[in-house]
């Protein structure tokens, strides 16, 4: 019998901007309730997976920190995130894609709002 106690779970923050808002909960709460669910479930097997949850629910961003949270079905919900200290994970970016390869206008703005956490993290 294995008596080691469980991993303990990820937690999922939220980027907030300099203006107080928290653009990915946003994104989340004008989504239908359908998709909102997806969404919702797939933030909970993030959560339990850690960074052990890959394809085809994660895919590393290529030559960025950025990694891409798919949530499965015909919407095509993306979110960006990143992997910070104590098993916590900081939703930057969520978006619809529309085209096969993801706009590189959605790619910079999880970038600046990256930049964005960074420097406020270190005042």
């Amino acid at each position: 019998m294995n008596s080691s106690k469980p991993a303990t779970k990820w937690t999922i923050e939220y980027y907030e901007s300099s203006s107080g808002t928290y653009p990915v909960a946003e994104f989340i709460d004008n989504l239908d309730a359908i998709a909102q669910a997806k969404v919702i479930n797939t933030f909970t097997l993030l959560e339990d997976f850690g960074i052990r949850l890959g394809p085809p629910h994660t895919k590393k961003l290529t030559g960025t920190e950025l990694w891409e949270l798919r949530i499965l079905g015909g919407d095509n919900l993306r979110v960006f995130y990143v992997a910070v200290t104590g098993k916590t994970f900081l939703m930057l970016h969520g978006f619809n894609k529309k085209k096969q390869k993801t706009d590189r206008q959605e790619i910079k703005t999880a970038q600046l709002r990256l930049r964005d956490f960074y420097s406020k993290a270190k005042k």
